[in-house]
């Protein structure tokens, strides 16, 4: 039997396949699986250990893929991170993961100066005229020495999630993990040497890395990378590479919906589209499915699963919308939130817990550990219902659920209803204090047409009881995003919301 590790994600059965396309270059499966090898050597004559974290502040690239799998080809711990960030932002994170190296390019400063006040040491990574190269103080790197290679067990990606209500938390994340989910996420879309997936979220975030990127190279297929998502070249690239599918956040699917007819989209050309990381109101999969021809498949990932946990199937199976379909490759349940931690009868609401050979064996932080892992199961904090056929529906974040008076109100369908309205782009709801209540629940939202408050409101009384429906409606032209695309109801709350 094969290990569960990184080691054996290119099967040399694709050697002659194109597995890159990036900025004009590309490269095929032999020479992806030379340049890893030769990273991993580089790497290595450099004192890269077994267990040393390499953090990565590249841009979605070649460089970035090869970087990643050279690190983790040698027993190395890749740290990926948003390349945007500031100077004390990538410190942070360079401490907390305990970082020996950083591969990055020229154009990083910020990087590039934390990196030299925690001296550590800096590589540069480049791809040119189709040959990687690493360099550091101008020299390129040639000396190379023989590596470990890593077991099962070994720490291979490390990963701080996005803080939803905390400082964020280290996750390690092992060979078998990341190889587990990749297994699970291929097998549930029946991803073949014959899919092509244009890459359009940040490869620091599980969301491309393993959801899009990695899944496609573990079945011989090709990834087509944007350097970041531009609705402006999205369709000229997948109908140039012939892609079969894309795997975005609801805010991606809503731009290329706005602007679907202005640019000319194809009625048809994906065999699927994907949807993570954030819910995807159902009035979007309906014009998501008509306008494009393609099944539209919500899936439910996160950070410490290695990302994905469950998602809807492919045809001829039932895709139900609002839901995020059924377990893929683990064990879902819905635990009593009371603190009784049982494990509660379908149709019941409660905590999504999971159990997988995906799923991180703990944080690097203790006390998070105590309060997340409960009789071998994960507690996702995420509420959630599971119906007869074992679909599984998110009815929000535990600690977002808006008490109003007693009564527990989901945002999600607060956010599902204000979707519906004709006139409305983008719409979260949330929780802000009140003396009365507890709690009441306001609403921010981009508009796209001749609409109001008043209006708006009238819309969501004729879905929600009357206790649901925003006392207040923040009419906005846009909405904080974080750097993967998503609206994150915190920081909207933060913005918006009158206390």
């Amino acid at each position: 039997m094969i290990n569960k590790t990184l080691n054996n994600l290119i099967d040399p059965l694709y050697d002659k396949n194109i597995a890159i396309i990036s900025n004009f270059s590309q490269i095929n499966y032999k020479n992806l699986n030379d340049s890893i090898e030769k990273g991993s050597e580089l790497l290595s004559f450099l004192k890269m250990n077994s267990g040393d974290t390499v953090s990565i502040a590249l841009d979605n690239n070649i460089e970035f893929i090869i970087s990643f799998l050279s690190i983790t080809n040698a027993t190395g711990i890749a740290a990926p991170l948003n390349p945007a960030y500031t100077k004390e932002e990538f410190k942070f994170f360079m401490e907390d993961s305990k970082s020996k190296i950083l591969i990055t390019s020229e154009d990083k400063t910020e990087a590039i100066n934390a990196a030299n006040e925690l001296n550590i040491l800096i590589i540069f990574a480049s791809f040119e005229e189709n040959k990687f190269s690493l360099s550091m103080d101008n020299v390129t790197l040639t000396k190379i020495r023989n590596y470990e290679t890593p077991s099962e067990k070994n720490i291979a990606l490390f990963l701080h999630t996005s803080g939803t209500t905390s400082r964020p938390k280290g996750v390690p994340l092992t060979h078998r993990n990341l190889i587990q989910s990749l297994e699970n996420i291929s097998k549930h879309y029946s991803l073949t040497s014959n899919d092509k997936s244009l890459i359009v979220m940040p490869l620091f975030h599980v969301h491309g890395l393993i959801g899009a990127a990695l899944s496609t190279l573990y079945t011989g297929g090709t990834i087509i990378i944007q350097k970041k998502f531009s609705a402006s070249t999205f369709w000229s690239e997948a109908l140039n590479n012939n892609a079969t599918w894309y795997s975005a956040v609801p805010t991606i699917h809503q731009i290329l919906l706005s602007r679907a007819d202005k640019d000319n989209a194809p009625h048809s050309l994906f065999r699927f589209i994907r949807s993570c990381s954030a819910a995807l109101a159902p009035v979007v999969f309906d014009s998501l499915e008509k306008r494009f021809g393609a099944p539209v498949l919500e899936a439910y990932g996160m950070t410490e699963a290695a990302h994905q946990m469950s998602s809807n199937p492919l045809p001829p199976k039932i895709r139900k919308s609002g839901t995020v379909g059924l377990a893929t490759g683990v064990e879902i349940e819905i635990m009593n939130t009371e603190g009784k931690n049982e494990i509660l009868k379908h149709g019941q609401i409660g905590e999504i817990v999971i159990k997988g050979e995906n799923v991180t064996l703990g944080y690097n932080n203790k006390s998070a550990n105590t309060e997340s892992f409960v009789n071998g199961w994960f507690k996702t904090g995420d509420q959630g219902i599971i119906d007869k056929d074992n679909y599984l529906s998110l009815t929000g974040r535990i600690k977002e659920l808006i008490n109003r008076g007693g009564e527990k109100i989901s945002p999600l369908e607060v956010d599902a209803i204000l979707l519906k309205h004709p006139d409305v782009l983008e719409a979260v709801s949330f929780g802000v204090p009140d003396e009365k209540y507890g709690e009441s629940v306001q609403a921010a939202v981009v508009i796209n047409g001749n609409t109001n408050e008043d209006s708006i409101k009238k819309h969501c009384l004729e879905s929600l009881a009357d206790f649901k429906v925003p006392d207040i409606i923040h009419i906005s032209k846009s909405l904080p995003r974080t750097a993967t695309g998503k609206l994150q109801r915190r920081i909207i709350a933060k913005k918006f919301g009158n206390t």
